[in-house]
């Protein structure tokens, strides 16, 4: 049997078909391919984006910036000296982006100039971590993401 050229190009379509639809499916009923990338109530938060930024843009007051480390107890960040014996309310919160069940917040509470984030609650993977506080009547954000 003779395969001619109109034949052979139908059927290569019909292959390439195939497998693009094999790999749809097949990214659409794993569990390990699904991701959530997106936070509850996205409209909402891209409403307050601007307080953000202008959040994030007072972290200039301080004379030296946050930097985190990882350490044998967890992720260590280190915050300036001037936050050192300060009343602050804030909260943390790590967002997982593969999973939204490993999300979690929690207050922030600095011991001297440090806030640790323990062990046992990050696993390895990416994190965005989120530090918000608020001190002297002034709204400050800091934002990282990390490689745990």
């Amino acid at each position: 049997m003779k395969i001619n050229w109109g034949t052979g190009i139908v059927i290569a379509i019909v292959l390439f078909m195939s497998f693009i639809l094999f790999m749809v499916i097949k990214m659409t009923t794993q569990d390990e391919f699904s991701h959530d990338l997106v936070v509850e109530e996205y409209y909402q938060k891209e409403l307050a984006y601007q307080t953000e930024i202008d959040a994030e843009e007072n972290l200039s007051d301080f004379t030296r910036k946050i930097y985190g480390k990882k350490t044998e107890a967890g992720w260590l960040l280190t915050f300036p000296d001037e936050l050192r014996n300060s009343t602050i309310d804030g909260t943390v919160f790590l967002y997982r982006p593969s999973n939204k069940q490993l999300d979690f917040q929690f207050p922030m509470k600095l011991s001297d100039v440090n806030l640790l984030i323990p062990n046992e609650r990050l696993l390895d993977g990416r994190w965005n971590i989120t530090v918000e506080w608020k001190l002297n009547e002034k709204n400050y954000m800091y934002k990282e993401s990390i490689l745990y």
